[in-house]
């Protein structure tokens, strides 16, 4: 399904864009009152978000954390919505949550890089999810080989951390977990 934008006219907004019929080939995102369109990911991309995913899910209740990991949640943060690939949110802010997340909600907005995204992720998502408050973003970069930035937030911007291949990431925050990059692609 295409998205009908032949009738619209001036910026967008948030009930312009939550008004759209579901497209199953885009991820639709809201970046202050501009449409942005991007194919949904490759298949290599779908698999290490679900091994990340599964990670996360089993460290996250190995804890008892009052989290969970949602796959490609519409997150509202302040002059646009946004599609993460994985996010760790509140269990009880996603159990009452309808068609977007608050990003008040997400401990954790993650992106996996593509040729299509890179850019985006690299720099314009990482202060959009600051501004919001989001206390950790992580971007995933699967070529040439994984590497894993773990982005914590300090006054107001995210000090990164990069994960190579073949090294381990040690994290005691937002949970305890363990991670090398190379184990989230085969």
């Amino acid at each position: 399904m295409s998205i009908p934008t032949t009738h619209h006219s001036g910026p967008w907004t948030v009930d312009d864009v939550l008004a759209l019929p579901e497209d199953a080939h885009h991820r639709v995102e809201l970046l202050g009152g501009v449409l942005l369109l991007t194919p949904n990911p490759d298949i290599p991309h779908q698999r290490a978000g679900s091994r990340l995913g599964a990670l996360l899910a089993g460290a996250i209740e190995a804890h008892a954390a009052p989290l969970e990991v949602l796959k490609a949640v519409t997150v509202l943060v302040p002059d646009a919505l946004l599609v993460p690939d994985l996010v760790v949110a509140d269990t009880d802010a996603a159990a009452h949550a309808g068609a977007t997340l608050d990003a008040t909600a997400i401990t954790v907005a993650i992106e996996i890089t593509s040729p299509t995204t890179h850019v985006i992720d690299q720099t314009l998502k990482p202060a959009l999810y600051a501004a919001a408050g989001i206390p950790h973003y992580w971007r995933l970069e699967l070529e040439p080989v994984p590497r894993l930035h773990l982005g914590h937030l300090e006054h107001g911007t995210y000090t990164h951390r990069p994960v190579q291949a073949g090294e381990t990431a040690v994290l005691t925050e937002p949970f305890p977990l363990d991670l090398d990059p190379a184990t989230l692609r085969r």
